[in-house]
Formats: structure tokens, sequence, C-alpha cells
């Protein structure tokens, strides 16, 4: 595969941050006497931008989700940020990919604060040209509109670039701009959500996005 741009999402793609995202939406929902949502509720949190999962799954006002992101950032930024961990293999597969030349970016719904500080603390922002977050404003929180903003700070076309994630939002967001995206199967999403979705590359571990981005294409690609 052509490619000269690399964008990965965050959550459920480089870290496992489900422990410290969990605290904090129970610790926001509890506060405003919601209902506690099950651990399978509690996984569609990752991925999509935080107002839209509060506001849609919670049925919450606008008003009632201001509210919930203040609670929840006010537990992230003291104690939830760090309780994640960096997926196996992604070190060295960013690693070799900048040995190999490619220009890697971090694309996420998060906000860019929260990201370039989990990524400084890991040691990874090294291999990372720029790192593409959301704001805590509420601007810039949805996929297309962080990829976006990542191709122009790398001053990148669409056609030299490829998106990495975990989730639907990934691959929505880059065919947006007609960026290709490959899904893969150790975070949040699973084979039958990227197949519906018409992720353009399927793959199971860092060893196979390797493969697939140097050329040498293992067969998983979706039917």
């Amino acid at each position: 595969m052509k490619a000269k741009y690399i964008l990965f999402d965050f959550d459920g793609t480089i870290a496992d941050s489900s422990e410290g995202v969990f605290m904090c939406v129970l610790y926001a929902l509890e506060n405003m006497g919601r209902p506690l949502p099950g651990r399978d509720e509690l996984r569609k949190f990752i991925g999509p931008p935080l107002r839209e999962s509060f506001s849609r799954r919670c049925g919450m006002t606008t008003e009632e989700t201001e509210r919930a992101v203040e609670l929840y950032r006010r537990m992230y930024s003291d104690t939830g940020i760090l309780k994640c961990r960096v997926y196996d293999g992604v070190e060295k597969l960013l690693s070799d990919l900048r040995a190999k030349g490619f220009i890697l970016a971090v694309a996420t719904s998060k906000p860019e604060v929260y990201a370039r500080r989990i990524l400084d603390h890991f040691g990874l922002s090294r291999y990372f040209t720029y790192i593409a977050g959301a704001e805590f404003s509420g601007a810039r929180t949805d996929k297309p509109a962080v990829i976006e903003y990542a191709l122009r700070s790398l001053g990148a076309d669409a056609s030299e670039a490829i998106m990495i994630g975990d989730r639907f939002h990934d691959v929505e967001g880059a065919h947006r701009f007609g960026v290709k995206c490959v899904g893969v199967l150790w975070g949040f999403g699973s084979r039958e959500e990227f197949e519906k979705c018409g992720a353009d590359f399927i793959c199971a571990d860092t060893e196979e996005v390797e493969r697939l981005l140097t050329g040498d294409e293992p067969e998983v690609k979706p039917e």
C-alpha cells in the first residue's frame, strides 16, 4: 500500500483508556443522580465525542450535557487521565514505521491537551509529527473535523494518507475526505462493524498493520 502519512486514532487504537473513561463517566452520572450503565453500555462511550455520548445515550438536554462533561473532565484531568495502558506492539509499530520513512500523526476526538499529556507520559510523542485532537470548547470534536485538521496541519493530501482506527467513526471520518481506513480488532470495534461501515482493510494485530503498510499485505480486506 502506498501511503506517506499515517493517522492514528488514540482510544482503542494506541491505548486502552477504558478504566479511566468508565470511572469518569460513572462519576459524572452518579453526581447527576442518573442511572449507572453496565460495562457493555460504558464501552459505547469509547470513540465518539463525549458530548454526543452523554446527549444521545443518556438523553440529556444541552445544559445537562455540559454539566456531565464538566464533571467528567474534573475527574479525568485529576485522576482518570493516566489510567490507561498502551496496547502491546504499538510502540514497536510506531518506531518501525518512523524508521521506514512514514510521517505519523494522531487524529483523535479526545481533547488535544489530554492526548498530548498521555503520549508524553508514555514516551510516545516523539513518534508523531503532529497530534490533532478536539478543543475543550466543543469545536472540532467529530472525527471528520479532526481528520481534516490533521491533514491540514501536516500539509498532507488525502490521497497520500491512511487512517488507523478501531471504530466505525474512524472509517466514516476518513472516507469523508477520500482517505482509506484500516480497522483494527484489538480495540473496541468488531469485524462485523468494520465490514458494515466499509473499512478498506481489517487487521487483527500490529504485525498485520505493519505488513499492510509496508507492502506485504495480509489477506484481511473485507469482501
